[in-house]
């Protein structure tokens, strides 16, 4: 029983020894790789160094490198700057470098916005477009080209000349057609929009403004003295026709009922010739 018991005492012993052995060797290992490590750091860093910055960052935040003169600077953030594109994995999730002729990324084979000088075109950053395809320089995209589109012919307008549809003999008349679509840079052109030929009319003679307008001025006064007469009348007439039925019901009231005639063949009696 004893032997047991020493025997179980030496067997914790040693394993308590190389618990100890273990965790000391670790601690050295970290010393060697990360000198400086700290566990109080800021700005989203989980552990950090003094002379490296961030070496690992806080849960769904991207761990990126910044340069500052011949140094690197990790540096923890919620999404990747301009030029890098973010990678999660079960450790750490990273910002990774865009090429180096796009601007931002999405992956690296696929781009989602050109540096100056390269045009946009199926994720892929190209210094000219192909075939069928125009460069966008608002948009810095290869794009479809586009040609112009209108609308059919206007009919004609009347004949005119300078403006006025009257005082002349031989004028012009117009027709226009609108534009749909405006063409694209190395689309086709736009034809022209406005056609004009020459017209012959009849030659009638232009009204004087001056004339028109007191023309139009005296048929204006005339038609309300019309109107105002018409008016007058018909209320003279109404008031007549009102006056007549009063007077007839005022007769009916103050005439006595003239009685009925008696029925001569009932009052004459039969006559006698007997006698």
């Amino acid at each position: 029983m004893q032997l047991r018991l020493i025997s179980w005492f030496f067997i914790t012993l040693n394993f308590m020894e190389y618990i100890g052995s273990q965790h000391a060797s670790r601690v050295r290992r970290q010393g060697r790789m990360h000198p400086n490590v700290s566990q109080g750091c800021q700005g989203g860093c989980a552990t950090c160094s003094d002379y490296n910055g961030c070496l690992s960052c806080k849960p769904r935040l991207f761990f990126v490198l910044e340069r500052i003169g011949m140094k690197q600077i990790g540096v923890c953030l919620s999404s990747c700057p301009s030029g890098y594109y973010g990678t999660r994995y079960p450790d750490i999730n990273k910002c990774a470098k865009c090429k180096a002729d796009c601007d931002t990324c999405f992956t690296r084979n696929f781009c989602t916005k050109c540096k100056s000088g390269f045009y946009l075109y199926s994720g892929k950053c190209l210094e000219k477009c192909p075939d069928g395809l125009e460069a966008n320089n608002h948009t810095m995209e290869c794009t479809s080209i586009v040609h112009c589109e209108t609308s059919e012919w206007s009919p004609w307008s009347p004949c005119m000349k300078k403006g006025k549809t009257c005082g002349f003999k031989r004028g012009n008349e117009v027709r226009v057609k609108e534009i749909i679509q405006h063409p694209s840079a190395r689309g086709n052109p736009c034809p022209a929009t406005t056609e004009s030929r020459k017209c012959i009319v009849q030659r009638k003679r232009c009204q004087k403004e001056g004339k028109g307008k007191k023309n139009r001025e005296e048929k204006r006064k005339k038609s309300n003295k019309d109107e105002s007469k018409e008016t007058r009348q018909e209320s003279k007439g109404r008031a007549a026709r009102r006056q007549n039925r009063e007077q007839r019901e005022n007769n009916n009231k103050t005439q006595p009922k003239k009685r009925k005639a008696p029925n001569k063949e009932q009052d004459l009696a039969p006559v006698d010739t007997a006698h």
